[in-house]
């Protein structure tokens, strides 16, 4: 009898074993690049396959390459904001829509890489549109700016490939700032409002909240998207921890690294509240610390160095810019990134090439293929 019921207790341990191995094999499944579903779809109708590009378009812009963390990044816009929603998802369709049409490479197209600069100038087209949400004409420049994302990605890619650097988001920081000196603030049809500088027009006052500068490091993750709302900035967040945990923990570094350099400046407390001082770190920090360069205690260094020179930057150039009512958007960390990629010496030999870069975890696991010379066919990933 006792015999039986250490038996029985066994098997049972078993049972429960099996069954948390298969779950956490399911959930691994669901992280990373999820190269397996670009095998389930390839035979599949244009319309699915429509959609997994775009997912992946979504979840680019906060360099991740994970459909399931795009969905949740489209939830998470439509929960703060169903026209910001609606127009993102325009964005991204439109431009990838517009790269099958016009016969750009396949494999970008499937991996995203033609998707988030449409989904990016969409999203600012909204925030700084002053007609209000549902406007519908608005819907014009969108779709048409959205599409020439694709060819100045084409573009800037032919002359950026010969240093094997991404084109990342100049594609979008072009055309945004393209479109709102074209329109202007008293435009007719296409009226915006005038960018706000991120250093003090007034004296700021000495008291800061510290539970709101908290908040601001949070949003500031969500603001990469222009969602300035606490909850759907922390479902945006976990979407990148779904990609890569040591993604995640790269974007809150690189949030609170920024809100420190825009205290450290006496930027506008409105700025650090809502995660403006924030985002270009967190990007910078994201795009170092394990994306384009193998993690470790060098790089991650390194990363922080980013994150202060991105901040520094965008403050620099927020402040240049608004002369002539124009927002800085992305420029600070989209230059900073692309130069640190020029770097050459022992920090150099830590750069993982353009074609072969994947989730972090991935390129810490396997830290030797990143070898000069080193030609293996693998997806790529841009900022």
């Amino acid at each position: 009898m006792w015999i039986d019921t250490k038996t029985d207790v066994e098997e049972n341990n078993r049972n429960r074993a099996s069954r948390s191995q298969r779950v956490m094999s399911s959930l691994l499944l669901c992280t990373g690049d999820m190269k397996h579903v670009d095998k389930y779809m390839h035979d599949k109708q244009f319309v699915l396959q429509l959609v997994v590009w775009g997912l992946r378009g979504v979840a680019r812009v906060i360099l991740a390459n994970n459909p399931l963390s795009g969905a949740l990044i489209l939830a998470a816009l439509f929960w703060a904001s169903p026209w910001q929603g609606l127009l993102g998802t325009l964005g991204v369709l439109a431009s990838t829509l517009t790269a099958v049409i016009i016969g750009q490479d396949s494999a970008e197209v499937q991996a995203g890489l033609h998707g988030f600069n449409g989904m990016l100038v969409s999203l600012l087209m909204g925030v700084f549109s002053s007609a209000g949400p549902w406007y519908w004409w608005l819907l014009l420049p969108v779709c048409f700016g959205s599409a020439i994302c694709v060819f100045l990605f084409g573009g800037l890619s032919s002359v950026l490939d010969r240093w094997d650097l991404p084109v990342s988001v100049f594609p979008f920081n072009i055309t945004i700032v393209l479109y709102l000196l074209c329109t202007g603030p008293d435009n007719p049809y296409f009226p915006h409002h005038p960018a706000s500088p991120l250093g003090p027009t007034n004296h700021n006052g000495t008291e800061l909240i510290a539970v709101e500068v908290a908040r601001g490091i949070l949003l500031g993750v969500g603001q990469i998207f222009a969602c300035g709302a606490l909850w759907p900035s922390l479902l945006i967040l976990g979407a990148v921890l779904l990609y890569s945990p040591l993604q995640a923990a790269h974007a809150l570094l690189g949030s609170a690294v920024g809100t420190m350099t825009g205290l450290s400046m006496a930027v506008r407390h409105e700025s650090l509240y809502s995660g403006m001082s924030g985002f270009n770190g967190s990007l910078g920090c994201m795009a170092v610390g394990g994306l384009f360069f193998t993690f470790s205690w060098r790089t991650h260094l390194f990363a922080i160095a980013s994150a202060f020179l991105s901040a520094y930057a965008d403050i620099a150039l927020s402040n240049l810019l608004r002369t002539v009512g124009l927002p800085a958007c992305s420029w600070a960390a989209t230059l900073t990134v692309t130069l640190m990629l020029l770097l050459t010496g022992s920090l150099a030999t830590y750069r993982i090439p353009m074609g072969q870069v994947m989730a972090p975890e991935h390129n810490l696991r396997f830290p030797r293929q990143w070898e000069a010379g080193n030609t293996a066919d693998k997806e790529s990933t841009d900022v």
